[in-house]
C-alpha cells in the first residue's frame, strides 16, 4: 500500500516482518523500547547491544535510532548511542502530582543544607520508589542520589509511601545497606492520601531522632505547601516553537 493511501476496512491486517521493529510490535513501541534499553544500559550503547536488549531486530532498530537521532530524542556519537536533549526536556515536564516538583525545591535542598544528607523525594510508581527530586549529600558516591532512580519498596522510603503510618518518620538503621540509616516521611495532598515520601539517608552513627524530627518537619512543609496549591510555570515562548 502507498505511504499516501488509507488502510480500507477490507484490506488485510498487516503482519510483522523482517522490517518491522517486532512480532505484533508497532513502530511508536519498539521506538519506546529501545529508550528503555538505552536508560538500562548506561551512558552509551551500540546499536546491537540495544537491539538485544529490547528484543528488536538490528536493522529496524538502527532505522528506528536514526529517526530518534533525527528528532533530538537520541544522540549519535560515532557507532553509539545515548539519550537525547529532547527527551530530556520533555522528562521534565512530568508531574507525578499537581505542583509536587515545583514545590518540593525549597524543603529538599533546605533539609539538605541543614542536615548534610542525601535527600530524596519519591513517588509510587509500578511497585517502586522512584525518585522524582533529589539533593546529593553526604553519601557521595556510596549511594549516589538522581532524579529518575528507583529505590525497593521494603526501604524506608517505600514504608512511608505504602502507609498508613501512626505518626513520625519511618526509620531505617543499617537495614538495608550496611553503614547507611535513613528517616522518611509520608508527603500529603490536599485529600489526605500520601502522594510522595520525603527521605534523607546519612552515614551510621548520626543520631536518627534529630534526623527524623528534620525530615518529618520538611515534609509537613511540602504537604501544606500542595495544600496550598502551587502556582503554575510560565510557559516561555520559545519553548513552544517545534
Amino acid at each position: 500500500m502507498d505511504h499516501g493511501t488509507r488502510p480500507r476496512p477490507d484490506d488485510p491486517p498487516r503482519v510483522a516482518g523482517p522490517d518491522r521493529p517486532g512480532r505484533g510490535r508497532g513502530v511508536l513501541e519498539g521506538a519506546f523500547a529501545l529508550l528503555g534499553a538505552l536508560r538500562r544500559c548506561g551512558d552509551e550503547a551500540g546499536v546491537t547491544e540495544l537491539a538485544l536488549a529490547c528484543g528488536v531486530p538490528k536493522g529496524s532498530a538502527h532505522r528506528l535510532l536514526d529517526q530518534l537521532v533525527t528528532l533530538g530524542a537520541v544522540e549519535r556519537h560515532g557507532s553509539r548511542y545515548r539519550v537525547g536533549p529532547q527527551l530530556y526536556r520533555l522528562g521534565q515536564g512530568w508531574e507525578p502530582h499537581p505542583g509536587l516538583r515545583l514545590a518540593a525545591r525549597p524543603p529538599v535542598q533546605r533539609l539538605r543544607a541543614a542536615t548534610g544528607a542525601s535527600v530524596v523525594l519519591a513517588v509510587l510508581r509500578e511497585d517502586q520508589a522512584l525518585v522524582v527530586a533529589s539533593a546529593p549529600g553526604e553519601l557521595e558516591p556510596l549511594v549516589p542520589v538522581r532524579n529518575g532512580t528507583a529505590f525497593r519498596l521494603d526501604t524506608a522510603a517505600g514504608h512511608a509511601l505504602r502507609g498508613p503510618l501512626r505518626g513520625g518518620a519511618v526509620l531505617d538503621r543499617e537495614d538495608v545497606m550496611d553503614g547507611v540509616c535513613c528517616a522518611a516521611f509520608p508527603v500529603r495532598g490536599r485529600d489526605g492520601r500520601t502522594v510522595a515520601a520525603l527521605a534523607a539517608m546519612v552515614p551510621s552513627g548520626r543520631r536518627l531522632d534529630v534526623l527524623a524530627e528534620a525530615v518529618a518537619a520538611a515534609g509537613a512543609a511540602l504537604g501544606r505547601a500542595l495544600a496550598r496549591g502551587v502556582p503554575h510555570r510560565a510557559v516561555p515562548p520559545a519553548a513552544l516553537a517545534p
